[in-house]
């Protein structure tokens, strides 16, 4: 079971304020990984990303069986990677 400082030490503020930092976000960014994206208060997944174009392709989180939208989405519109958290029971 993970605790809150083992959750803590996941979530990492992404520093958009130029090109360097958003380099080394890139690097940083992992298929799986959850985060928040400018000019929304949801929370996403990546499922797919291009360090070449600096784009990736997210989705919705947690994930609705129901819908498929995914969309792509330039790196540098991240602001924030956090922990994902699973709501869902089995």
């Amino acid at each position: 079971m993970f605790g809150f400082s083992t959750l803590m030490i996941h979530t990492k503020l992404l520093d958009n304020k130029n090109e360097k930092n958003n380099l080394i976000c890139s690097e940083n960014l992992y298929k799986g990984a959850c985060v928040k994206i400018k000019n929304s208060n949801k929370t996403f997944q990546v499922i797919g990303i291009n360090i070449g174009k600096k784009i990736c392709w997210v989705r919705e989180w947690p994930f609705a069986f129901n819908s498929k939208r995914t969309f792509a989405l330039e790196i540098s519109q991240i602001t924030l990677q956090i922990f994902c958290s699973n709501n869902s029971s089995d």
